[in-house]
């Protein structure tokens, strides 16, 4: 697959729709209002996880409404890293909805609330801590030239 190039403040306003939902997920609880926003962020993240977050709803909202109204980005990045978070994301989301389903109101809570932390992180300071341990992952796994 190519090294496609995306606009960074894509993911950063996919992280703020995430944000809004695991916020009130994390206040509703595991009451099925709250897992049925879990559960829909899931769906949400399984095109990002197989194809980047170029190819999710947010990303396509982003594209179509909210970058035609921005200045070109001052640099673009690989959809690798961000791929990787949404991969991240989808494994807390459907970790929440699990323990939910098991009758594990604490476990939902903590998956719920590693998902908030991650995207406040990532929308608020634009610091994404999927793509931090991607690029950890790769330079621990580079081979030596």
């Amino acid at each position: 697959m190519p090294d496609i190039q995306i606009d960074p403040r894509g993911p950063r306003f996919g992280a703020a729709v995430t944000l809004t939902g695991a916020v009130v997920a994390l206040v509703i609880g595991d009451a099925w209002p709250g897992v049925a926003i879990m559960a829909i962020l899931a769906v949400l993240y399984v095109p990002g996880a197989i194809r980047g977050p170029q190819a999710t709803l947010q990303g396509a909202f982003f594209k179509a409404f909210v970058r035609p109204r921005l200045s070109p980005p001052a640099q673009t990045e690989s959809f690798r890293p961000p791929r990787f978070a949404q991969q991240l994301g989808l494994f807390f989301t459907t970790a929440a909805v699990a323990c939910a389903l098991a009758g594990w109101s604490l476990g939902f809570l903590i998956f719920v609330g590693f998902l908030t932390f991650a995207s406040a992180l990532q929308a608020v300071f634009g610091l994404c801590l999927g793509c931090e341990m991607y690029l950890l992952f790769r330079r621990a796994t580079a081979r030596a030239a």
